[in-house]
Formats: C-alpha cells, sequence, structure tokens
C-alpha cells in the first residue's frame, strides 16, 4: 500500500510503476484506512474518489489517490500551523 508510486524503470522498460515498500507501514495503514472511513462521512472526500473513479482507476487506487491528498492536507496543516477548516459547500 504505497501512498507514492515511484518509476523503477530499466533499460528500455518506461512506465513500470511499482508502490513503493519503504515507509513505516502503520502509518500508511492509517491513512489507507481514514481514507476509507472518510467515504461515508466527508462528501469532499467521497466526491475526489468519485472523480478518481470517473477518470479510470481502480478502488485501491482511488482510495491511495485520497490517502495522498489528506496527508498533503495534514502536511499543509502542519507546515503552516493551522488548524482544519472544511472548505464552504
Amino acid at each position: 500500500m504505497g501512498l507514492a508510486p515511484a518509476a523503477r524503470d530499466s533499460g528500455k522498460k518506461t512506465g513500470n510503476n511499482r508502490r513503493m515498500r519503504g515507509g513505516n507501514r502503520a502509518l500508511k495503514r492509517v491513512f489507507y484506512l481514514s481514507a476509507f472511513a472518510s467515504l461515508r462521512t466527508t462528501p469532499a472526500s467521497r466526491a475526489f474518489y468519485d472523480r478518481k473513479r470517473a477518470e479510470g482507476k481502480r478502488h485501491t487506487q482511488a482510495l491511495i489517490a485520497l490517502a495522498r491528498r489528506r496527508v498533503n492536507v495534514l502536511w499543509a496543516m502542519l507546515r503552516d500551523g493551522e488548524r482544519f477548516r472544511p472548505a464552504a459547500a
């Protein structure tokens, strides 16, 4: 379960995207499960997930994209010292 796929190209092969094996497995799982739970409770998360599915991504790929987005939001909050404020509907 990688939150950021990395290309591992070799020779003539390109686009060989594989999930990252490094990092804190427990923390990645927390973000994945958090994204999964947010589908039912957060309309913005559901809209993002539905948009990724419409782009042709599979369920797991769309969920990982949502988890990555949540990581980015959390990082921005920590960086800026801000509290979470949901976007106005």
